[in-house]
């Protein structure tokens, strides 16, 4: 028997508790919360990926009651320190979600623009047709397991901007003289941000999953970085709910140091060819400082678990078989 008689009760569980959240919150990690057991020791038999298929194959949560947090080590987190002023020009370190470990899940949508018929940005025709023929897993236009046609249901990378958007998990920045690398937990991606003052290619080699990323510092204490050249529709959505983004979009991230321990972001998206004027969906998401010495969880997407997630669960709880 496959372990997705140990995944499902969990996804089962999290799809349920997700449907009975206030209109701003997120659903919980649940089967998707990979850092966390519990503190009494009883061994935890959920499964540990981010969803629909992704995981490491570990130990993850039946119950939230009484959580002791842990690293890829299973070692306790280590305090970052006590809060002081925010050091000049500087976002180096690991990063999670300030609310919960849970908190960057979105899978109803970005924080700032959830997925629940009234929050919805300006569509251009063209941009409201290709949402329109997007199958999402979440939100309110939710569709059965195997309907959906999210390319990440492939194992496909998520890609800019949903990386910001759908399981925000740890979020390492390594700064560097002239880049800062971003590593994100979530299917271990990375992201490469320059600044070295270099511009924008004038022809682009290609377009990247993860585009082409420039920074720089407006302030002490603000890091804004602008990314182009992005994979749009029909590999990259922007979000879980399925909302699209075309190759002429453009991403500004801000990254405000607000002191030693926290960190927030804001993300604008300019899409002339899907939506008739930039957005916000995520203004000032806080983020928290974790200890230097903190090992992420490993997550992963791996064909066949999604292979084996589609024929034992997703199929069947559609009606297919």
């Amino acid at each position: 028997m496959t372990r997705w008689h140990l995944i499902v009760p969990a996804m089962v569980l999290a799809a349920a508790a997700a449907c009975a959240q206030p209109e701003r919150e997120q659903p919980p990690a649940a089967a998707g919360e990979a850092e966390s057991q519990p503190a009494a020791g009883a061994e935890a038999t959920a499964g540990r990926g981010g969803g629909r298929g992704e995981g490491g194959g570990g130990r993850g949560v039946v119950s939230t009651a009484d959580l002791t947090v842990v690293d890829g080590w299973g070692r306790p987190l280590a305090n970052p320190g006590p809060e002081a002023p925010a050091p000049v020009r500087s976002i180096d370190g690991m990063w999670e979600p300030a609310e919960s470990p849970g908190a960057g899940i979105q899978a109803n949508g970005p924080v700032s623009m959830p997925s629940d018929g009234k929050s919805e940005p300006p569509y251009t025709p063209a941009g409201k047709a290709a949402y329109d023929s997007h199958k999402a897993l979440y939100g309110y236009r939710a569709v059965l397991p195997s309907m959906s046609n999210d390319p990440r249901n492939n194992c496909d990378p998520l890609g800019m901007p949903r990386a910001n958007f759908y399981q925000l998990r740890h979020t390492q920045f390594i700064q560097r003289p002239n880049q800062v690398v971003v590593l994100y937990q979530f299917d271990k991606r990375y992201r490469v941000i320059w600044t070295d003052g270099r511009e924008f290619p004038k022809e682009l080699p290609d377009f990247r999953w993860y585009g082409y990323s420039v920074g720089k510092w407006a302030d002490d204490t603000n890091f804004v970085v602008n990314t182009i050249g992005l994979i749009g529709r029909e590999r990259v959505w922007l979000d879980e709910t399925g909302r699209p983004m075309s190759e002429e979009m453009t991403v500004e991230e801000r990254f405000h140091r607000v002191n030693s321990n926290r960190l927030e972001i804001t993300v604008t998206v300019t899409d002339p060819k899907f939506y008739s004027r930039p957005w916000v969906p995520m203004d000032k998401f806080p983020m928290k400082l974790q200890g230097s010495d903190y090992d992420v969880v490993e997550m992963l997407c791996a064909p066949s678990d999604m292979a084996s997630y589609k024929e034992d669960f997703a199929d069947p709880a559609s009606g297919i078989k």
